[in-house]
């Protein structure tokens, strides 16, 4: 079972970095391969068990599902429900803390899966180099996060 993970110091306050991040929904105004999201059923995007649907860049869809949020710990979880690469049993966490030094943030994404043997090494740097590495540059150059 692969497991990927990306941490990263954002120069910003974890409560700005939060604000952007906590939004299920809020993707397609930051990620590179997001053309389009929107969270199905009309449910709040902080509802536990809303789904969100992706459109991506290229077209293809894929579906999420939050697991748990907590604004105590700046931490939500999700899953896959449905992909159009052969990631199963997809599970990933977000969580942010406060850096002191210097009013930071530091950033942590995890995700963990199944997928086909002798594919784990093409799709685990798929997901952390294009998903979360380009997330996380993406949301480096947000205004809303600048001092």
């Amino acid at each position: 079972m692969p497991r990927v993970v990306r941490s990263t110091i954002i120069d910003a306050p974890v409560e700005r970095l939060w604000a952007v991040l906590r939004d299920f929904n809020g993707h397609e105004s930051w990620h590179p391969i997001v053309a389009k999201s929107t969270i199905e059923r009309g449910y709040p995007s902080d509802k536990i068990g809303c789904v969100r649907r992706f459109t991506m860049q290229d077209g293809a869809e894929l579906r999420e599902q939050l697991l748990a949020l907590s604004d105590l710990e700046m931490a939500f979880s999700y899953c896959l429900l449905e992909t159009p690469i052969p990631l199963f049993n997809y599970v990933a966490h977000v969580r942010l803390l406060p850096v002191t030094d210097g009013n930071r943030s530091f950033w942590h994404w995890e995700g963990r899966f199944t997928t086909p043997a002798g594919r784990e090494a093409e799709l685990a740097e798929l997901v952390g180099n294009e998903v979360y590495s380009n997330g996380i540059a993406a949301v480096r150059q947000l205004p809303e996060l600048a001092s």
